[in-house]
């Protein structure tokens, strides 16, 4: 049988992390399993957590409106969910919802905010993976609005 140790190891998230690193968190995180259409996480409650996906589809979603849930993006096994845990006022930006079975450890957002500031060199590497990933989502998003707004413009006089 895996330990959490051994689950943390093999989530890219952590590759290259010290193993002794990955004992310390360890008893920050559980096993998680989610079945399809239950809620990972919120909008607008508390982010008391911290998902490393490791099988199923996790849909990331926002209200908006007149129109309900809108997908922003879809996340796999290896994918990470969820870092508002890290900001105050610790509250979730997003729905995070199981489009499928998910298999995922989660991590306490404040037994990680207490390994951080016990163990800053810890904590400054586990910032610039969170910044790498937000970087790449916002690449991402980027990409996707130029493909949506981006195309060819309207000719003149004519209303897109």
């Amino acid at each position: 049988m895996k330990t959490i140790a051994n689950l943390l190891h093999e989530h890219p998230f952590f590759h290259g992390l010290p193993e002794s690193d990955l004992q310390f968190l360890a008893s920050c995180a559980e096993n998680c399993v989610y079945h399809e259409g239950e809620h990972l996480a919120k909008e607008d409650t508390p982010a008391n957590h911290f998902f490393l996906i490791r099988s199923g589809r996790v849909a990331v979603e926002t209200f908006v409106p007149n129109r309900g849930a809108l997908c922003l993006l879809t996340l796999h096994g290896g994918d990470i969910f969820g870092w508002s845990w890290l900001f105050p006022p610790y509250i979730s930006a997003f729905d995070a919802r199981a489009l499928e079975e998910v298999r995922s450890i989660r991590l306490g957002g404040a037994c990680l905010r207490e390994k951080c500031e016990t163990e800053p060199r810890l904590g400054f590497e586990l910032m610039k993976r969170f910044a790498r990933i937000a970087t790449e989502r916002l690449q991402s998003a980027r990409i996707q609005l130029l493909d949506i707004y981006g195309s060819t413009p309207p000719e003149p006089g004519k209303t897109p």
